[in-house]
């Protein structure tokens, strides 16, 4: 046969000793389309005489093997040719991407714009979306998993120097706690002085606006 099959790999063969059809699917989502059902004269010929020979016994024993000759003979050269009828009814719905080669569904998963499938140019408001909305799930998560008493922490808690175990008893820490929960030793310096509310600088020992020790 002259003409030249396209289609190498992603169909399905329906056929049957009745007729003809296929499935053509995306190489990319997997969704397809189906062929007219096409009937097949030969494959109805040849059920005509297995039945004739059922019925009669071994008195038509020879019409079997006539009727799988018919088969043999008309039934591969017409399926070759509804195959090439089917390629072309659904070929419409199908492009070959010149990066990938892959066979794609022009409907869903072709990008007109870029001129390839969507597996080698995705939609990039599609792929922004994805993206923010896995971003979103992981901050949930992240939080959903954090401690009470850690959600309440601002940016500037966030900041300090936030201790797993007491400096002075050396027992383990299970809170962002101000005090060792064993020997009352103070975890966190001073940001403010007690006295005028004056902000401090890191590692003071007095406050600079009224000399207050801290």
């Amino acid at each position: 046969m002259g003409e030249k099959i396209k289609f190498s790999k992603n169909y399905h063969d329906l056929s049957t000793d009745t007729g003809y059809q296929f499935e053509f699917f995306c190489d990319h989502c997997g969704n397809g389309y189906r062929s007219t059902f096409q009937g097949s004269f030969s494959g109805k010929a040849s059920q005509f005489l297995n039945v004739a020979s059922t019925l009669f016994g071994g008195v038509l024993s020879s019409v079997s093997n006539a009727g799988n000759k018919v088969r043999d003979a008309g039934w591969e050269g017409a399926h070759d040719k509804a195959f090439l009828q089917a390629i072309e009814e659904l070929t419409p719905n199908f492009i070959h991407c010149p990066h990938c080669m892959k066979w794609v569904c022009r409907e869903d998963c072709w990008n007109l714009k870029k001129g390839l499938c969507k597996d080698c140019a995705p939609d990039l408001g599609v792929e922004m979306a994805k993206a923010q909305s896995d971003r979103s799930v992981e901050e949930i998560h992240a939080h959903a998993a954090m401690a009470e008493e850690d959600k309440k922490l601002d940016t500037a808690q966030w900041r300090q120097n936030i201790m797993a175990s007491c400096p002075k008893c050396e027992a383990p820490l299970t809170t962002n706690a101000k005090f060792c929960p064993e020997c009352g030793a103070r975890l966190r310096a001073e940001d403010k002085c007690s006295k005028c509310g004056a902000k401090l600088t890191q590692n003071a020992k007095f406050c600079f606006e009224c000399g207050e020790k801290i």
